[in-house]
């Protein structure tokens, strides 16, 4: 199926060439999860018709201010933004449509974890006009976990590998992954995705999935064998690796399944249809610790919502801004705003619990400071002497 992306008219030709040059060396995602992974007036008239009746403007204007109308949660959200499922369902979807509804626990589980990003996730893919399917390539790829680390190497809710990331400007670090950042990965996923399907597939995103999965030099190889037996070449004439066969039935076996989950035996947890989270700006180093502190949340959400940091501290020499429950983003600025610079950088953990495996070198890498600073600091003479649980302080105050 074709559709047509906006993303041309945002990059340049060249800049897109040489992006997609650089990534066509390799594929971009790892081997897939074997588990399920202002409004317009309520009636017809013109301006002039509204001011000859304003007892009719009137009442209808009470009417709709009178009418409480229910927010759309999540998966009401999705759907409406579902442009595939007109589609008839083939052997290879049926085959994960039966894949799925005989675990229904593993989809509730998954959805589950979908809760703090499905929402915005799903604003993304609108905003850019793509398919809502499209936002449930977490639930295949990660099975919605930013944490996630395939045996390949790639990463988050996107499993994007190192070369790839680093194309894409996710920044990587000893303290910071761009790639399990689920901001940051989401745009970089969506550009490829997008940037893929105008530059070699004349908009057709399923093809450009395949790609996302498998690399664009392996799609473009079978799309060529596909033609020259006769065949269109689009996703479903292809010979890919299982995982890439596999790949677009599984997005549809799962996007209907959301589409009907009654039909299919699922429960769906309530999700509200409003981002879960917000950004605040941070523009001095701050710990986790004091952040939550002074949002009033646990450190513990706090972690969850920025799997980006290595670490418990946050570095605007690495990354700008900290995700916060929606609802206390406003504590946390107000919080800020009312600490110094210096409070707020003094503020920050000054020590690092030794953890097994730690060596000199990884800590001073996580907190951006130099081994021989943090060595002087602690009187650290022997760096094969740390042990589990010894206090380093970060600073030589």
């Amino acid at each position: 199926m074709t559709f047509h992306t906006t993303r041309r008219r945002l990059l340049g030709a060249a800049s897109s060439l040489a992006l997609l040059g650089s990534l066509m060396a390799g594929a971009y995602t790892s081997q897939a999860s074997p588990l399920p992974p202002g409004g317009a007036m309520p009636y017809g008239g013109t301006s002039a018709d509204a001011s000859a009746a304003p007892s009719h403007q009137h009442l209808t204007r009470h009417f709709w201010d009178a009418l409480e109308l229910e927010p759309q949660d999540a998966w009401t959200s999705l759907r409406a933004d579902f442009q595939w499922q007109d589609q008839p369902v083939n052997a290879r979807v049926q085959e994960w449509i039966d894949y799925y509804r005989d675990s229904p626990h593993n989809v509730a589980e998954i959805t589950e974890r979908a809760r703090p990003w499905l929402a915005w996730i799903t604003q993304q893919v609108e905003s850019r006009g793509l398919p809502g399917e499209i936002a449930l390539i977490p639930f295949v790829e990660s099975s919605f976990d930013p944490k996630a680390r395939s045996h390949f190497g790639a990463v988050g809710l996107w499993q994007i590998m190192p070369r790839t990331g680093d194309a894409l400007g996710l920044k990587r670090n000893g303290a910071w992954d761009g790639r399990n950042d689920v901001v940051a990965s989401t745009r970089a996923a969506l550009d490829y995705i997008e940037m893929q399907a105008d530059q070699w597939y004349e908009g057709d995103l399923q093809l450009s999935l395949a790609a996302y999965n498998a690399g664009a030099g392996t799609v473009n190889n079978a799309r060529r064998a596909a033609q020259a037996r006769g065949l269109t070449g689009d996703y479903w004439d292809l010979n890919l690796p299982s995982e890439t066969m596999a790949y677009v039935p599984k997005l549809m076996a799962i996007s209907r399944i959301i589409n009907d989950p009654e039909r299919y035996g699922v429960n769906l947890p309530e999700i509200s249809g409003s981002a879960a989270f917000a950004k605040v700006s941070v523009t001095a180093p701050i710990s986790l610790n004091k952040a939550a502190a002074l949002a009033g949340v646990t450190t513990h959400e706090l972690s969850e919502l920025n799997p980006g940091l290595k670490s418990r501290n946050v570095n605007p020499r690495h990354t700008r801004q900290i995700l916060v429950p929606a609802e206390s983003a406003a504590t946390l600025r107000n919080a800020l705003s009312n600490l110094g610079q210096i409070e707020v950088a003094s503020a920050s953990d000054e020590t690092h619990v030794v953890e097994s495996g730690d060596t000199l070198n990884r800590i001073a890498m996580l907190h951006s400071i130099s081994p021989r600073d943090l060595a002087r600091w602690n009187g650290i003479d022997n760096p094969q002497a740390l042990q589990p649980g010894q206090q380093l302080t970060l600073s030589g105050r």
